[in-house]
């Protein structure tokens, strides 16, 4: 299915060299936030208290974290959630804290900042640092899998040539996702881990497509060079790709708008992965490999020589 078809190729690899700069410069960037700023780990990483209150005025959020502190909850973070009368407050773990009254206490502290209006309590969570430690480790293992998972398919699939340059390219793409929560200090919880892991496997299906035409073009054109070869390839899949990543991104438009807070941030890292998985899968990956020296024998099969004195059906002369 296309909604057009592009008759002149479009040089893409022309301006390789400049795409694979900005890729550079946006990597290095994330890297800095992620060692300087860090992730904003939720309390199911970290472990603690989470409680989420509903006022029905508008609420002092200096004044909350002012007398939390001041009752002994320190580094507790207040922020609105959903609505400005909504405010969502964690409190990290504390050595010496009874998990089951921190909820309490806290509730008491709030008391204090507004007499005459008194929050309602609409949920509260209690992690423990434990639980955190594993979910922390755990995530980290199966992105580590879902990695080595894709360089062995691509591997087996392609050439080696075609896994090292989709990994890098996806790994480019988490990396980004990432430096945006890091620069940003969005809370980074695990519905954002899961959307991390979705976008590399989105991404290089992106990246599948656009090698299965590269590897048939190879096949069915000769007389054109490796630059042109990857050229028609990007050129010939762009329709198919506004097609998917369009439906997808529709769908994801709409958790981020009507989501709510609980799908917001997984639906930003989507958002994210998305757009930079188009990029990195066209813009990053494909220059990689032509860089690695992919060329049209690494995919046309040596035909046998025929023994002297046999014809093409094998019959002897």
């Amino acid at each position: 299915m296309e909604f057009f078809r592009i008759r002149r190729d479009i040089p893409f690899m022309r301006h390789a060299l400049v795409f694979n700069v900005i890729s550079l410069i946006t990597f290095i960037a994330a890297v800095f936030f992620l060692a300087t700023k860090g992730l904003h780990l939720s309390i199911e990483f970290t472990g603690g208290t989470l409680l989420e209150v509903s006022y029905t005025q508008a609420p002092d959020l200096d004044k909350m974290r002012k007398q939390l502190e001041a009752d002994g909850f320190v580094d507790a973070q207040v922020q609105n959630f959903g609505t400005s009368l909504d405010a969502l407050i964690r409190v990290p773990l504390a050595k010496d804290a009874e998990t089951s009254k921190v909820g309490e206490r806290v509730m008491e502290s709030l008391d204090k900042v507004s007499p005459g209006d008194t929050p309602t309590l609409k949920r509260i969570e209690f992690v423990g640092p434990q639980v955190g430690k594993e979910l922390a480790s755990d995530g980290a293992t199966a992105l580590l899998l879902v990695v080595i998972g894709i360089v062995i398919y691509l591997a087996i699939r392609f050439e080696w040539r075609f896994s090292i340059s989709a990994i890098i390219a996806n790994l480019h793409d988490v990396v980004i996702i990432l430096g945006f929560f890091a620069f940003f200090q969005w809370e980074f919880s695990l519905p954002v881990l899961a959307a991390v892991l979705a976008v590399l496997g989105y991404s290089v299906n992106e990246s599948v497509v656009v090698f299965d035409r590269v590897r048939e073009t190879f096949k069915k054109k000769r007389g054109l060079t490796t630059p042109e070869v990857l050229n028609h390839a990007i050129t010939s899949t762009i329709s198919r790709t506004i097609i998917t990543h369009g439906c997808t991104q529709m769908m994801v438009t709409s958790m981020l708008i009507f989501g709510g807070a609980a799908l917001h941030y997984f639906a930003l890292a989507l958002t994210i992965g998305i757009c930079f998985g188009i990029y990195s899968s066209v813009l990053v990956a494909s220059p990689l490999v032509m860089w690695m020296g992919v060329s049209r024998e690494q995919f046309i099969t040596a035909k046998k020589e025929k023994p002297a004195g046999m014809t093409d059906d094998g019959a002897c002369v």
